[in-house]
């Protein structure tokens, strides 16, 4: 399935550091998961349990990428592997080709509750077991179809590189508090002050209260579906507690922000899934996609990215759109800036790529004036009548002061024979006093179209620009271990072998038990690992693993881990 990417998401793919995994971080994937489970099976949608079985996510060791895609092949999905977060568009473009997205790195035992950095436990075991419900998993292909049409705003990736970069920061133990404030406030800051929300903005409002943080069922004992709140141990309780308000899901969510650095004062609580793409289609009838139109063209100049622009005869056209020229309350005239592509059906049309449009491209748009047919529907004949066609010098005034005059060379027409461009030599094009197209600057091709039926983030053809999506240049930071960590990693790993070895092996957990008390006494999970092998001895040693246990649920960060880790072994 990843085959069908195209070229511009492969260069977000890694490969799954899978080498890379500590003992210890499969021991926080292995206490996490334990915990959610006995959780969750009470308080989960119903599909979590049967999703975990049906994608292979096993409870004892980290995912291999490999393993997952050999059994979500079977539901019609697959899985890549990316650092952290990607740029919104591209990360719901992944989705429209059904292909979950999934962040290698894993939580670090400091931030096992939540993290707000994408990890493994998020995604592999948040995201993938509710995919295993087909009409969840076509409202979350058709999220990412829609949602990576969705135009941005420049304050959008602003906000998307320090959500990353707090993130990053924050997952990193070797980072200063001081730099951890400043990345926050930087996030804080952003948040206050996105002004109108963007599209972009608003779909992924809609993500987050579903996708991430979704409730479903009654309002008054819903069930929990959204992956930050499966992934979250800490927050998949809290969340159901009456503290929480609980909102019926609708289309007002779309308004709603969220801030990713605390828990969730609110939650929405669908229904069911069918109401997810009700709600979803009910918004994406309110986008430029559909609605095109002046406002649809004066979202794209203000994401000042590549979009695309449809008009009614189906030409589209791809670039950086700089300036639109308006008559009452409707588009005249458009123009890009710099590589610009024409397509139609969303493939490039041959001859008329960036290569060719590399300066940009300009067109009047509507009807002629004083001819009620639009030049998209006239026959030849009404053509021939209007003045327009091959060899003949001819004036075009359209609708609202745009004026074409020149030489008319050829035309373009698509499969079904309508006319989509007319192309011009020793041509001029003015509106009022300014000039918009010189006939020094060559041979000048003018679109056809009545109206803009479509505006969209992206191009219409991904063959047409190279460079789609930016890669983040800051990297995710690789934790490099000191000798004593890489010691402590190694007893995780001795913990792990001899319980899978199923062979207790006293004498040996007790001299790593010692080793772990004089050097690195605050590590409650190992002494969790270590008393899940001896509880049931009642001894000497069992008991001074216990007492220790106790000892560390004074600290009250881990207080609550620790109980809750102890009530699964009774």
């Amino acid at each position: 399935m990843t085959k069908k990417l195209p070229k511009h998401l492969l260069k977000f793919i890694v490969k799954q550091p899978y080498e890379a995994y500590t003992a210890q971080n499969q021991a926080v994937w292995r206490y996490v998961m334990r915990l959610n489970i006995d959780y969750l099976k009470n308080t989960a949608h119903s599909y979590y349990l049967e999703g975990l079985e049906k994608t292979g996510i096993s409870i004892d060791n980290i995912p291999k990428m490999e393993g997952m895609n050999r059994i979500l092949k079977e539901i019609g999905w697959a899985a890549v592997a990316v650092d952290g977060f990607i740029p919104p568009n591209a990360f719901m473009e992944f989705q429209a080709y059904n292909v979950l997205v999934i962040a290698s790195d894993i939580r670090t035992l400091e931030h096992i509750e939540y993290t707000p950095a994408p990890d493994i436990i998020h995604e592999a075991a948040g995201h993938a077991p509710i995919i295993a419900n087909p009409e969840y998993a076509e409202y979350l292909r058709r999220f990412g179809e829609i949602g990576s049409k969705a135009i941005s705003s420049d304050k959008d990736y602003e906000m998307y590189e320090a959500v990353r970069h707090l993130s990053i920061v924050k997952e990193d133990p070797n980072t200063s508090k001081d730099e951890i404030e400043k990345a926050m406030e930087a996030v804080n800051k952003l948040q206050n002050n996105l002004g109108d929300l963007s599209e972009m903005a608003q779909i992924r409002n809609l993500h987050w209260w579903t996708v991430e943080y979704g409730l479903i069922g009654e309002l008054e004992n819903p069930k929990i579906y959204g992956a930050g709140l499966l992934s979250s141990i800490g927050e998949s309780k809290s969340c159901l507690k009456n503290e929480v308000i609980k909102i019926a899901y609708s289309i007002e969510a779309a308004k709603m922000n969220f801030d990713i650095t605390k828990p969730q004062p609110q939650l929405f609580v669908t229904p069911n899934f069918a109401h997810l793409s009700y709600v979803l289609e009910k918004f994406a009838n309110t986008m430029a996609l559909r609605k095109g139109g002046l406002s649809g063209i004066e979202k794209l100049i203000a994401s000042t990215n590549i979009g695309t622009i449809e008009l009614s005869t189906g030409l589209q056209i791809s670039g950086v759109f700089t300036n639109v020229i308006s008559n009452e309350n409707k588009p005249i005239y458009i123009q890009t800036t710099g590589e610009t592509a024409l397509a139609s059906r969303d493939k490039e049309l041959i001859g008329h790529g960036v290569n060719y449009h590399k300066e940009g491209f300009g067109s009047p748009i509507g009807k002629l004036e004083g001819i009620n047919l639009a030049i998209e529907n006239m026959s030849p004949k009404d053509l021939e009548v209007y003045g327009i066609y091959e060899g003949l010098k001819t004036e075009l005034l359209f609708e609202g002061g745009i004026k074409v005059s020149g030489q008319i060379i050829t035309g373009k027409r698509d499969l079904q024979g309508k006319i989509l461009l007319i192309s011009f030599k020793n041509c001029t094009v003015t509106y009022k006093n300014e000039v918009l197209f010189k006939q020094e600057w060559g041979i000048y091709d003018m679109a056809v179209g009545k109206e803009i039926v479509s505006a969209f983030s992206g191009p219409a053809s991904c063959e047409s620009f190279n460079d789609i999506y930016k890669v983040p240049k800051e990297k995710t930071h690789k934790i490099s271990y000191f000798e004593k960590e890489l010691k402590l990693h190694s007893y995780y790993k001795s913990i792990r072998t001899i319980r899978e070895s199923k062979e207790i092996a006293l004498e040996k957990i007790e001299i790593i038990f010692n080793d772990v008390l004089e050097n690195y006494s605050e590590e409650w999970l190992l002494f969790l690992e270590i008393y899940e092998l001896v509880n049931t001895i009642n001894n000497s040693f069992s008991k001074k693993v216990l007492t220790k246990l106790v000892e560390l649920k004074q600290n009250k960060k881990h207080k609550k881990l620790i109980e809750d880790g102890l009530n699964l072994l009774s």
